[in-house]
């Protein structure tokens, strides 16, 4: 939570905008803003989402675990094997 809080606050940085103009554009308050760039995990998933808009940066948020690697992984070892099918007469 701390490295996306960091990430978040140097795009906001880049940006050039202070806490309270990404509040305003969220419509959160500034403490909320700021306990998501110290990573806070009490802050909801929805608000990061609006902080995330805000910056122009929700297209990020499709990027959550689209690569299932694992889960690919485990998809993959729990499939059947096929075997030939018998000839139909």
């Amino acid at each position: 939570m701390e490295l996306m809080g960091e990430q978040i606050k140097l795009a906001r940085l880049r940006r050039n905008l202070s806490i309270a103009q990404v509040a305003e554009r969220a419509t959160c308050s500034p403490l909320t803003v700021a306990r998501i760039e110290k990573g806070s995990p009490t802050v909801s998933i929805g608000i990061y989402a609006r902080v995330l808009y805000a910056l122009r940066l929700d297209d990020d948020l499709l990027l959550i675990a689209k690569e299932d690697t694992l889960g690919r992984t485990l998809q993959d070892l729990s499939l059947k094997h096929r075997q030939r099918a018998s000839k139909k007469e």
